[in-house]
């Protein structure tokens, strides 16, 4: 069985320590809608956070 996963959105955000409870908040929400949230430090400015959407 493949799972496959679907980037349905990115935006670039200005980094903040808050973020994760955010995204996890979404996480725990949405995820019987079959949508994931992921947050990554842009690997170039490391003052920016890059936020996926996801369907799962």
């Amino acid at each position: 069985m493949e799972s496959k996963i679907e980037i349905l959105s990115t935006v670039t955000l200005e980094q903040s320590p808050d973020l994760y409870k955010i995204v996890d908040a979404l996480n725990r929400t949405l995820k019987h809608k079959d949508l994931m949230f992921g947050l990554a430090l842009d690997q170039v400015d490391k003052e920016k956070a890059i936020f996926t959407i996801y369907r799962t």
